[in-house]
């Protein structure tokens, strides 16, 4: 058995529901999906695997490894955007596919993480989620058509097989949710600087 978190919006906040299902071990496409398959049977709604694992395509869409930002992917940004004591940010890493940018020797060897930065602008690591999240909504409103943000508003539980928070934080399953949460109170997702980002981050996400 296991347990992972499946992101929705309650009154307009985004929280975490954690689910206990059967896991099945393995590293290969088709058992990821049958984990899929399991922890989906546990959850009482329409719910979407985000991830390159999920059987549906906005949901393989919605992948971190496959939107995009500015062209370049946003796994790639997330990485190269890191600040360490060391170095960084790395924004070589920006034209870097995802793969090789997530398993880039210089981010175990620059030292303690200190903040990100994009496009000129410090984050710090508090809020924790906010730089992902941030930079995850921006993708999605670049890729998404009208029509896929519709979709993705009829869905009311996300989840991401590869997420385990005992190992890491950031989610595009927790990022897909505030997606929906912008689109239940805007007419289309609005456009942040940081500062309003981080106050609307704050009143709006829990999980």
């Amino acid at each position: 058995m296991a347990k992972r978190p499946a992101f929705t919006v309650i009154n307009g906040v985004v929280v975490a529901r954690d689910v206990e299902f059967e896991w099945f071990p393995g590293f290969s496409a088709a058992q990821k999906r049958r984990s899929i398959e399991a922890m989906h049977r546990e959850i009482p709604g329409a719910t979407l695997e985000v991830s390159t694992k999920s059987k549906e395509q906005l949901g393989v869409k919605l992948s971190a490894f496959t939107l995009k930002l500015g062209g370049k992917s946003l796994e790639s940004i997330f990485q190269g955007s890191k600040v360490f004591k060391q170095g960084g940010p790395y924004i070589d890493m920006y034209d870097k596919s995802p793969r090789d940018a997530k398993h880039d020797l210089r981010l175990k060897t620059s030292g303690e993480l200190e903040a990100f930065e994009y496009n000129g602008v410090r984050w710090e690591l508090l809020p924790r989620t906010a730089f992902y999240d941030y930079i995850y909504v921006k993708a999605v409103k670049e890729c998404l058509t009208r029509d896929e943000l519709q979709k993705v508003a009829e869905y009311q539980f996300f989840t991401d097989i590869e997420f385990n928070p005992q190992k890491s934080i950031n989610t595009q399953a927790r990022a897909i949710a505030i997606v929906k949460c912008l689109m239940e109170t805007y007419d289309e997702i609005p456009e942040f600087n940081q500062s309003a980002w981080l106050a609307w981050h704050a009143r709006h996400v829990r999980g």
